[in-house]
């Protein structure tokens, strides 16, 4: 079995929320370096962490501080 199928949905949503926390801190402080790079590759984590948080029904609102 793999790591997703032993958990339930909270916890899948309790870790993605962590994840995506810490990705947008990292897209602060790359964006505030100017590391255009790394901005580019936490972009694609961050949309992928957005996706599966929104297919389980986390509203986003409050939490994306990004909004891309």
């Amino acid at each position: 079995m793999g790591v997703m199928e032993e958990m339930n949905n909270g916890e899948i949503i309790q870790r993605g929320l962590e994840d995506f926390e810490k990705v947008q801190r990292y897209m602060i402080i790359a964006k505030e370096e100017n590391a255009t790079r790394t901005y580019a590759a936490l972009k694609i984590q961050y949309i992928s962490l957005k996706a599966l948080l929104n297919s389980l029904g986390v509203n986003m609102a409050e939490i994306d501080i990004i909004k891309e």
